[in-house]
């Protein structure tokens, strides 16, 4: 009898049908995020870290694109795609619309950085270059911590100086 219930609550109830979707997936069952997606951030970051001791990588990062959510994971190939996407679409918005501002600031600062980066690359002084890239890892990792966060169910509090920060890429 008990089996049979909880079988018709997770029919009626679509939190704890996708509840159980996401039980043995790398999906948070609360947020309905996973962090896999930060793995496309984590590549633009490993690439701009590269560039000052191998200037050619700046090529290989202007290759490399904004995804949304849903391009991430259906590109990705993991047989549970389907069930990730299907779980963002419905996260709970009080994970979901910090979770997507933070992914909205990544691909700014991506963007911004990409070009402070050429910039210095022109430059006679190759420190300029250093403090380019470290200056965008540092703020993307950032967001990437945030964002992890929130995946694992965190909202955490900026300080107004880190917003504008973060903002002003």
């Amino acid at each position: 009898m008990t089996g049979q219930a909880s079988e018709s609550t997770r029919q009626s109830d679509p939190t704890a049908r996708l509840k159980a979707l996401v039980a043995d997936t790398n999906v948070n069952d609360d947020t309905f995020l996973a962090t896999d997606y930060l793995n496309h951030f984590n590549e633009i970051v490993m690439l701009l870290e590269m560039i000052p001791d191998m200037p050619d990588i700046l090529e290989d990062a202007r290759e490399w694109q904004p995804k949304t959510y849903d391009q991430h994971f259906n590109d990705s190939g993991l047989s549970d795609s389907h069930i990730t996407i299907e779980a963002y679409e419905n996260a709970p918005k009080e994970f979901r619309e910090p979770f997507d501002k933070t992914i909205e600031r990544m691909n700014k600062v991506v963007a911004s950085s990409l070009k402070r980066i050429e910039a210095a690359m022109d430059s006679p002084q190759p420190e300029e270059l250093i403090a380019a890239t470290a200056a965008a890892s540092r703020q993307l990792q950032r967001l990437i911590d945030i964002a992890a966060a929130i995946i694992h169910g965190d909202t955490p509090n900026l300080q107004q100086v880190e917003i504008d920060d973060l903002l002003t890429c």
